[in-house]
């Protein structure tokens, strides 16, 4: 008798709570699927399906891209595999398809654990552990990550979620986005300026429908209420859904609608992506984070479904 066919994204980890369904993978340690009362919360994918288009995904030790793979710590110059290979970047870090561990299960929380080991590009020691929580106020994640070697390492952080919008046209979203300044990028995505979103096609301050503009764009400045951004992504038919972050800790967010388009493959939705820094921050510096030995980061994001 042959062993089963393993998962692309190998182990299932679920974890049922009231009328909370949800599923985080061994590969990458992400959140395949998340379901409230037998409807997605998340634009997933399937059991037998590899991941795609980052859904759910962590983006550890840097979110977004770093252009040619190519950033330089202390004169010494690194050089990362292109992982983006149509714009010569490296992309969403080195954790995304790397197995993660399950460390504890609790009746309404998984939480996993990774440690990051020196590669080409990439010369120290990160331990991360993921905690997904739910509750009837939603969806809480809590990450820690932590210089477990020597050196000081160059460090960012990015989740990589989809609001799911079901079959509704991408035109008729509504979102509402926070922030009051945005990043002009070129055409590999890398960040050429920042602007003020008043007067921009980017203000979104107000929510209102998405139109016909493709948002792939970085916000900073961030309004903050009780400590915490929110973006709240309105769809017709299903209501409203914030996803939410700890403003100190995550001071970025990036809504990517480019997989909500008609003729995209797999569940249509809305990424919002909680962020440490925006693109290119290894090379820029810009709000780029530096782990000491025996230095932690956590950050705390989540998702509520109104």
């Amino acid at each position: 008798m042959s062993a089963p066919t393993p998962s692309p994204t190998g182990e299932q980890w679920h974890l049922s709570a009231g009328s909370d369904e949800l599923v985080v993978v061994e590969v990458g340690g992400g959140l395949r699927t998340w379901t409230r009362d037998g409807v997605d919360v998340l634009a997933g994918y399937a059991a037998d399906a590899p991941c795609t288009s980052g859904r759910g995904q962590q983006l550890i030790p840097w979110p977004n891209r770093i252009r040619d793979g190519l950033y330089s710590r202390d004169g010494v110059e690194h050089q990362l595999p292109l992982t983006e290979v149509e714009h010569s970047n490296a992309s969403h870090g080195l954790v995304r398809w790397a197995p993660w561990r399950l460390v504890e299960r609790t009746a309404s929380s998984v939480t996993v654990g990774h440690r990051l080991f020196p590669q080409p590009g990439w010369d120290w020691h990160l331990e991360s552990t993921t905690t997904y929580a739910v509750a009837p106020d939603g969806l809480t994640v809590t990450v820690r990550v932590a210089n477990v070697g020597q050196g000081v390492a160059p460090f960012g952080y990015g989740a990589h979620p989809y609001v799911a919008i079901g079959d509704a046209p991408v035109e008729d979203v509504e979102v509402g986005i926070p922030g009051a300044t945005w990043v002009e990028v070129d055409e590999r995505l890398i960040p050429t300026a920042t602007h003020p979103v008043d007067g921009s096609p980017f203000d979104f301050r107000a929510p209102r429908a998405i139109g016909t503009r493709r948002l792939d764009t970085a916000y900073t400045d961030l309004e903050v209420v009780d400590g915490r951004w929110t973006v709240t992504v309105t769809t017709p038919g299903r209501g409203s859904v914030d996803v939410w972050a700890d403003a100190e800790a995550l001071p970025w967010a990036q809504v990517f609608s480019g997989k909500a388009e008609a003729g995209q493959s797999g569940e249509h939705g809305i990424a919002v992506e909680p962020m440490t820094c925006p693109p290119d921050a290894f090379r820029s510096g810009d709000s780029l984070l530096e782990l000491g030995p025996g230095e932690a980061w956590t950050g705390t994001w989540g998702i509520s479904p109104r």
